[in-house]
């Protein structure tokens, strides 16, 4: 089995769950508190749809990035996932800027990038909703989701392989490449009929 590379890169404000939702990923396992002192960078290896995919996911501590070494992350990456908190207006608010400076950066049509709205177990304290989610995500051409890290480890996978899946329909040859937007299309279809609020 062909061992392709991956290389996601986290990016929100500060106490979204960035952190969180990566070793959730790799572990399984939930913690809620972390030092958020310097950027760590993540490697396993998984079998998504019978390939091989070495797999690494930077975690930025975003107080420290200089936009210079936001640029560079952003250039290493293959992928995008873009966090932010229910209970935290401003977290939302700082989702497009950072997905300008992807777009200006990449400099490509498309780029695979999923929108996670998280801590979704805190319904009470919600102050985003999801309509607005998906309506951002439509606007930034982003697959959009809804999930609680705290709560739901396979809500985590299903939204990282789902990322994993769109950068390897990228880096297929044009005519083995589905088109992006119909994959997004579809996925969308498929979240909205599972469920109307978008949960996983």
């Amino acid at each position: 089995m062909k061992m392709v590379s991956v290389k996601l890169l986290i990016l929100g404000a500060q106490n979204t769950g960035k952190t969180a939702l990566c070793v959730r990923f790799i572990t399984r396992r939930f913690i809620g508190e972390y030092d958020h002192k310097k950027e760590v960078t993540y490697r396993c290896t998984r079998v998504v749809d019978q390939e091989a995919v070495d797999l690494e996911i930077l975690d930025l501590a975003c107080k420290e990035s200089s936009v210079a070494s936001l640029e560079a992350s952003i250039r290493w990456a293959d992928g995008f996932l873009l966090l932010y908190s229910i209970t935290h207006r401003l977290s939302f608010l700082e989702v497009p800027p950072l997905k300008k400076l992807i777009d200006q950066t990449k400099q490509s049509l498309v780029v695979p990038t999923m929108l996670i709205a998280n801590k979704l177990d805190l319904e009470i304290g919600r102050e985003v909703t999801a309509e607005e989610g998906q309506s951002l995500a439509k606007d930034l051409r982003c697959v959009f989701g809804e999930l609680s890290v705290a709560e739901a480890a396979s809500a985590v996978e299903a939204a990282v392989l789902q990322l994993i899946r769109l950068v390897l329909d990228q880096q297929r040859p044009l005519p083995d490449r589905r088109s992006y937007m119909l994959t997004v299309r579809h996925a969308l279809t498929r979240k909205l009929t599972r469920s109307k609020t978008m949960q996983w």
